[in-house]
């Protein structure tokens, strides 16, 4: 009984120890990987929905590309789809079923509001809510949990695109919401980084020249 109490003890200290390191150190660089503060401030389609998420995140890169250079390779998002230009592997082992493409696939190019797709058997349905072509992209999971936004903003670079996620965890214990963050939260950093770094690459390789874009798109 001793050792098991002892075990326990150990067991949460060290837990909470490591909460409190993640916390102060390294959570807010995986909630806000590559943006900007104005990026993290800035209201983005889909912001109200939910109301209040327990986490949010906004991750951000520079492409060197139009944005419609970028635009088809979110529209064909998902599994059974192009994929999510992430760690195949990991997805699969998941359940996921994901291939990332490095083609534009027509079939997938005609996205409409109400269009669904499924993260795996028993994972959440993501419905399409916002198209804005070749500026925003929103999906809300049907259960009303998760929303996932992509905004695309023209710079002098390029396009800055723009990965927000407003996330409500569902009535669940301390451990659980401590699993969650010290597990769930930097494995959505490491999958979400490689993501955003995949469809630069795909978005760069066949993009049409910064230089070829309006003076006045350039500078916004």
């Amino acid at each position: 009984m001793r050792t098991r109490t002892a075990l326990a003890v150990g067991t949460t200290t060290y837990l909470a120890a490591l909460a409190l390191s993640y916390e102060a150190i390294l959570r807010r660089r995986c909630l806000t990987w590559g943006a900007t503060t104005d990026e993290v401030a800035r209201i983005m389609p889909g912001d109200e929905l939910p109301a209040a998420p327990d986490i949010i995140t906004t991750r951000a890169i520079t492409i060197a590309a139009n944005p419609a250079a970028i635009w088809p390779w979110l529209v064909q998002l998902g599994p059974g789809r192009g994929g999510a230009y992430t760690y195949d592997w990991i997805e699969n082992l998941l359940g996921l079923n994901m291939h990332s493409s490095n083609e534009i696939l027509p079939q997938f190019q005609n996205l409409s509001v109400g269009d669904t797709f499924v993260l795996g058997k028993d994972g959440p349905k993501l419905r399409a809510v916002t198209i804005e072509p070749e500026q925003a992209l929103v999906f809300a999971s049907t259960d009303g949990h998760w929303v996932w936004a992509f905004g695309l903003y023209p710079s002098a670079d390029g396009t800055r695109l723009v990965s927000r996620n407003r996330i409500v965890l569902p009535e669940s214990g301390s451990l659980t919401r401590l699993f969650s963050r010290l597990i769930m939260e930097p494995g959505s950093w490491i999958m979400e980084r490689k993501m955003l770094i995949g469809i630069k690459q795909r978005a760069e390789r066949g993009k049409t020249p910064v230089a070829d874009r309006p003076v006045e798109a350039q500078a916004g």
